[in-house]
């Protein structure tokens, strides 16, 4: 895991607007937010191994999936770029489970938190230049 300094960190904007902007930048709200803080995920390669992930807290309001009425205001964390290295293939030590296994059957990553190659840190550097730009101006 790779920290990224940026003007974003400690911004504070509704999260709504944060989140529709980062649409355009190819993020996605991770799958690991809660209604308190979050992350915005996006991809840089095309194996979906290497992600730029910016944490947020939500300091006002509510995130809730289940309703349109979004009214959270969001403090942004530091960014940072990780790398998994996952181990192809299905899991031969799985076992099914009715709602578990469509999760369950694959492996666990080799690595977690691979060394990042400089190259992918410049790319998010770039990235979050572009999202500094439309967030902040």
């Amino acid at each position: 895991m790779i920290p990224i300094d940026t003007k974003l960190e400690s911004s504070e904007k509704e999260f709504a607007e944060v989140r529709d902007m980062l649409e355009k930048h190819q993020f996605a709200v991770g799958g690991n937010w809660d209604y308190d803080h979050g992350y915005f995920d996006r991809y840089l390669d095309e194996e979906h191994k290497v992600w730029l992930r910016m944490p947020f807290d939500v300091i006002n309001g509510n995130i809730d999936s289940e309703t349109q009425d979004l009214d959270a205001k969001i403090r942004m964390g530091k960014p940072f770029v990780l790398k998994h290295i996952y181990n192809e293939g299905l899991d031969k030590e799985a076992h099914p489970r009715a709602l578990g296994s469509l999760v369950d059957q694959f492996q666990e990553p080799l690595d977690p938190d691979a060394e990042v190659e400089s190259k992918w840190v410049t790319e998010a550097k770039k990235v979050l230049d572009q999202v500094e730009d439309r967030l902040l101006h």
